[in-house]
């Protein structure tokens, strides 16, 4: 009798996907998650304080990126993709925060960035030039330009990134960098008759 009835379990289960079990499956998502956040939380970071200076804000950022990403994690279905998944979702956040509040608005020319290196004074004008010029590049040059020299995005990612043409994003980066080096020329030409 018992025989028969494990007989007619086995049969029952032929044919039939095997269900894993909830742990298990949490377990694979949780490994997954923790995978994404060890191989990409610091190019997030990276690129979250560029895009608001303040590293308080920029750890917020990439925390409820993060955070993002653990609700909609199933949806990620190419893991090669993971990066230009997470940027996005980064930008969405950035931009989610101006809709929450409004911000005091500070005049560009008075906005010193914060040196993490012990750079020398001529080193760190340089540095400090330079953001300010990346800073006052329209938001549709910049943010190519940033994807593309702190997050190592190709074009076509970029893109995918953006949700742009990619002779569109093509074009942004030739532009960025045209202005990038010109803001840059003229400033340092200023500093230079300033300094004579």
């Amino acid at each position: 009798m018992l025989k028969n009835t494990m007989f007619k379990q086995i049969k029952l289960n032929v044919g039939k996907k095997i269900r894993q079990s909830t742990v298990y499956s949490d377990m694979n998502r949780q490994n997954r998650f923790e995978t994404l956040v060890k191989a990409y939380s610091s190019d997030l970071y990276r690129f979250a304080f560029w895009l608001c200076n303040n590293h308080s804000i920029a750890d917020d950022l990439v925390q409820d990126t993060f955070l993002r990403a653990w609700k909609a994690l199933d949806k990620l279905e190419d893991e090669k993709k993971a990066k230009a998944w997470l940027i996005t979702i980064l930008r969405r956040e950035n931009a989610r925060r101006f809709e929450r509040k409004q911000l005091e608005l500070v005049d560009i020319e008075d906005v010193i960035v914060e040196d993490q290196l012990n750079l020398g004074p001529e080193q760190s004008l340089d540095k400090q030039q330079f953001y300010q010029a990346i800073a006052k590049l329209e938001i549709d040059y910049r943010d190519p330009l940033l994807l593309q020299v702190l997050g190592g995005f190709k074009t076509a990612e970029i893109a995918e990134i953006l949700e742009l043409n990619l002779n569109t994003v093509n074009t942004r980066l030739f532009r960025a960098k045209g202005q990038l080096k010109s803001l840059l020329h003229k400033e340092y030409h200023l500093s230079l008759h300033n300094n004579s």
